[in-house]
């Protein structure tokens, strides 16, 4: 894909900040990185306006780094704390209305299928719990029952990190929150299982103290979203502003959870793992 939609014009030139120019001229355009590349190019703006330690953020660089062809994906994302990291990055980048992001990177992806069909355009959903577990449960339900071939990710900082704190589907049961003092009064919602259950023909859940794997789950579910159907991956993205902890410890904090309900886990397909095992053997 050509630079030009990403480049900023040459009236805006002189006005810029140079901070989002180099994005275009420092980043992973057509370079062939990842996640062991990253510190050597530019993802994201240096002075984007998440919390200090703010888990979100740093999932959301992760997963930008991981991006097997980050000049041919559209990310499509809602309203929420991705969106302010999102938007400061160089990728094509589509906000819809809150929930409905499933449906619409469905409707993106087959116009794309129409518009280039000699050429690979990847669609990547990307946004928090609440628009995943909660409000757009229904449209991402429907997209995996559909068989889109469209990569889900969701950002799990297991509450409303922008609003106040409240409550998400997956905050953990007992945990006091904004609009839970007692303490929630249910478990997380099993999305993972749904992925599962629902035509996911890959997932995978995983935290951002282990970059390593989130790497290697993004690459395998694009790829393999190309090919087969809908792939779904997890984060653990822990918010230091709303569970009360210090921002130093966001790793920390990620860690612990990957030792108790967090723990890694990985489904795939028989169709899904012949296909990795035939490209790797290539």
């Amino acid at each position: 894909m050509s630079k030009k939609i990403i480049t900023p014009v040459s009236a805006l030139a002189d006005i810029l900040p140079k901070d989002y120019q180099d994005l275009v001229t420092e980043g992973p355009h057509g370079k062939s990185l990842g996640i062991q590349n990253l510190g050597t190019f530019k993802e994201i703006t240096e002075e984007h306006p998440h919390c200090a330690g703010c888990g979100v953020s740093l999932g959301v660089r992760l997963v930008l780094a991981a991006l097997p062809a980050p000049e041919d994906t559209l990310i499509v994302g809602t309203p929420g704390c991705s969106f302010f990291a999102l938007s400061q990055t160089s990728l094509n980048y589509a906000t819809s209305a809150f929930g409905n992001q499933n449906a619409v990177a469905s409707g993106l992806k087959r116009m794309l299928k129409i518009r280039y069909p000699e050429q690979i355009k990847d669609v990547v959903v990307m946004v928090g719990d609440g628009g995943i577990a909660d409000i757009g449960l229904d449209l991402t339900l429907h997209s995996w029952f559909r068989g889109e071939n469209i990569t889900t990710i969701m950002l799990d900082n297991e509450v409303y990190g922008n609003t106040g704190g409240q409550e998400s589907g997956m905050s953990s049961q007992g945990r006091v929150l904004s609009m839970a003092p007692k303490g929630k009064n249910f478990p997380k919602v099993p999305v993972f299982e749904l992925a599962r259950t629902s035509g996911c023909v890959y997932g995978s859940k995983v935290t951002v103290a282990d970059p390593k794997r989130i790497g290697q789950s993004v690459v395998k579910a694009i790829l393999i979203a190309r090919k087969l159907g809908p792939t779904y991956v997890q984060i653990y993205t822990p918010c230091p502003t709303n569970l009360k902890f210090n921002p130093s410890e966001t790793i920390s904090i990620a860690w612990k959870a990957q030792k108790d309900h967090y723990a890694f886990e990985e489904f795939i397909t028989e169709e899904a793992a012949e296909l990795m095992a035939a490209r790797a053997a290539t």
